[in-house]
């Protein structure tokens, strides 16, 4: 047998890790505009908040550039500034509130859909699922209408409520997926060693799917915190953060409104990277 033929046999016999990393076919690579490519959409996305952010810093009242001085008086002035103050605390209120709510009603559906086979199950799942799958202006309405219906008086009750609705998705997939990865054997396991289901529950199953739901937690929290449309259609008197801020725009953009638009992007982006460190610490195990 020839040198070229005991080659070629060799490397179609041998285990593809066992081949050197010279010898394995490498992954076409898009080149450099593939990088121009992304860069391009990444500004798109964060250059208009980074103006934002860079503006609430700005010492003049008028948004000008360059930017002739930086100064954190505005930041001050939300301090200060009772209705931004209220705005705030009502939006943290009502953020809590809901996510409390996706997370108890979220939990429980997920535990059905995943240990139960029941008439309708997929239908469930469809429908729990609708609420952050339509548009805004469509849940809205829809909501007032059923509000309405029933004659309860807008109120940030309402707006926890609708909330709420679209929030029980974020905690149902996070703990669907979560519990889709976790053997069965763990909880017959505890149930031959006598443990009832409730004790198999809180001490087996609820330590490895907490990450999940702390996960799903966190983000319903920050879609709830910075939720415009649906909360329009449904707000009383008091007005959440992100409302008070479209109200003062008919005044024209200062930098307090910048200001507070910061706190929330601060907000948003502190939710979404725990929401995703906590996603990536289920995925390991907890």
């Amino acid at each position: 047998m020839s040198a070229r033929s005991e080659t070629t046999l060799a490397s179609e016999t041998v285990a593809p890790a066992a081949l050197s990393a010279s010898a394995r076919p490498r992954r076409k690579r898009g080149g450099p505009w593939l990088g121009i490519a992304s860069a391009m959409v990444y500004l798109f996305l964060y250059l208009p908040l980074f103006v934002v952010v860079l503006y609430s810093f700005s010492a003049t009242k008028v948004n000008a550039w360059p930017i002739k001085g930086y100064t954190l008086d505005w930041y001050r002035e939300l301090l200060v500034d009772r209705d931004i103050l209220e705005s705030i605390r009502l939006s943290v209120v009502i953020g809590l509130i809901a996510a409390s709510i996706a997370v108890i009603l979220g939990t429980l559906t997920a535990f059905a859909l995943d240990r139960f086979n029941f008439p309708g199950k997929p239908a469930i799942r469809f429908f729990v699922v609708m609420p952050i799958v339509l548009p805004g202006i469509v849940t809205g309405v829809a909501l007032l209408s059923f509000f309405s219906m029933l004659g309860w008086p807008l109120s940030k009750w309402t707006i926890i409520v609708a909330h709420g609705t679209f929030c029980i998705t974020l905690i149902l997939n996070n703990v669907v997926a979560r519990l889709g990865q976790l053997p069965r054997r763990l909880d017959e396991a505890s149930a031959d060693l006598g443990a009832p289901p409730g004790r198999t529950f809180w001490r087996v199953t609820f330590p490895l799917i907490r990450p999940a739901i702390l996960a799903g937690a966190v983000l319903a929290f920050t879609l709830s915190f910075d939720e415009v449309v649906v909360t329009f259609f449904l707000t009383g008197r008091e007005k959440t953060l992100p409302l008070l801020i479209w109200g003062r725009l008919r005044q024209g953009i200062s930098p307090e409104i910048n200001a507070a638009a910061t706190v929330i992007i601060a907000v948003s982006l502190a939710g979404v990277l725990l929401s995703n460190r906590l996603s990536k610490q289920a995925a390991l195990g907890g």
